[in-house]
């Protein structure tokens, strides 16, 4: 170990700009770690946020399920009288609208039953209400826009007004920011048509899907005969992701990004150390003419590699977590520790195996080398 620090320091030169190219792949796959995370989060936090199981689809609807899909009132209280089962409706709707203060918003229209486990509640203001059924929660998003609580917040096109009676945390669908509404009142923003004024009791009683909380010990067999009962098709709620505008297609862009980049480290890094192999190759061989073991020579270079790594991928991670600070909630990016952690750590496991490729070559040197450059 003391040797492999000497030829750190005396070859600090050659070592810097190598652990520089570490340090920008390490900040370059946390950074695309942080959008990758961040905008799965401004796709479908708002799914997450609903604190259900499996999410109950239209049977037959095979894409855009919250878009296309359409479960009656019949289905839905069908779900809600299942044993092992918490039931509520679900609507999902993506509108524009303009508060009586002038402000434009798009939003992601959520209807859920005041009171179930899919209400968000509210931080500030007041939660969704029967009694108040024209009231929304808007999310942080919407309040960054501009939306106030007691704003009247009429949809476009359609003239139906809402007011804004509380705030929630951030909430997103398909990048956009969500309000969320009673289900009556998100059955008007979905089936009204321009120009008409139709009450609740005129519009169709269908919802986008129905959420599920189911209990642990319910089995996939039980779920499925409930399916058939009901002519639905139930997924666990992380496959309703895909249902999401944009999910499925920006996380294989962005998954491959990152797979390109854990591919390129060992092969920059495996590449520095077999040049760097090379080089000492005399050196190598003089160590094991006086005596030095192969194992301490193997040891020797994954301490060169691991210092080299390891300070690249630290420095590296504050970069990234620097640029997570410096965006902060102006585009979607997040980068919590934990996934920081994770991510770092396989940057010095792919390095370190890149540096591993070049260890045959250490362990093969032969020390005559040495002697026969002596004569």
């Amino acid at each position: 170990m003391y040797l492999a620090l000497l030829e750190l320091k005396a070859a600090r030169g050659r070592f810097l700009l190598m652990g520089s190219v570490v340090v920008l792949v390490a900040a370059l796959v946390g950074i695309v770690s942080g959008f990758t995370t961040g905008l799965g989060d401004d796709t479908v936090s708002a799914l997450r946020g609903l604190h259900a199981t499996h999410v109950a689809f239209a049977e037959g609807t095979k894409s855009d399920q919250f878009a296309r899909g359409l479960i009656d009132q019949r289905t839905a209280t069908g779900w809600t009288k299942e044993k092992d089962i918490e039931a509520t409706p679900l609507g999902v709707a993506i509108t524009r609208g303009t508060t009586d203060r002038d402000v434009e918003v798009d939003l992601a229209a959520l209807g859920v039953a005041p009171g179930a486990f899919t209400d968000p509640g509210a931080e500030d203001g007041h939660r969704l209400d029967a009694a108040t059924p024209q009231g929304v929660v808007v999310s942080r998003q919407l309040v960054n826009d501009g939306v106030r609580i007691g704003d009247s917040l009429t949809i476009d096109r359609l003239g139906i007004d809402l007011k804004v009676i509380g705030t929630t945390g951030r909430s997103s669908y398909g990048h956009v920011p969500v309000a969320y509404m009673t289900t009556d009142t998100w059955r008007q923003v979905r089936f009204t048509t321009p120009g008409a004024h139709a009450t609740s009791a005129d519009l169709p009683a269908q919802y986008s899907a129905m959420a599920l909380k189911a209990h642990a010990d319910l089995g996939d067999k039980a779920l499925a005969e409930a399916d058939r009962r009901h002519g639905t098709a139930t997924v666990p709620l992380e496959d309703a992701f895909a249902a999401a505008p944009g999910y499925k297609g920006e996380r294989l862009t962005m998954t491959s990004i990152q797979t390109f980049l854990f591919l390129i480290a060992p092969l920059v890094v495996g590449a520095f150390f077999a040049i760097w192999t090379v080089q000492r190759t005399p050196e190598l061989a003089l160590l094991r003419a006086m005596g030095a073991s192969r194992r301490r020579l193997l040891g020797h270079t994954l301490a060169q590699a691991a210092v080299v790594v390891a300070a690249g991928t630290a420095v590296g991670a504050a970069l990234a977590a620097a640029v997570g600070l410096l965006v902060g909630e102006q585009v979607p990016f997040s980068l919590p520790a934990s996934t920081l952690t994770t991510t770092m750590a396989a940057v010095v496991l792919v390095g370190l195996a890149g540096a591993a490729l070049t260890l045959r070559r250490v362990t093969t040197v032969d020390p005559m080398t040495m002697l026969g450059a002596a004569r």
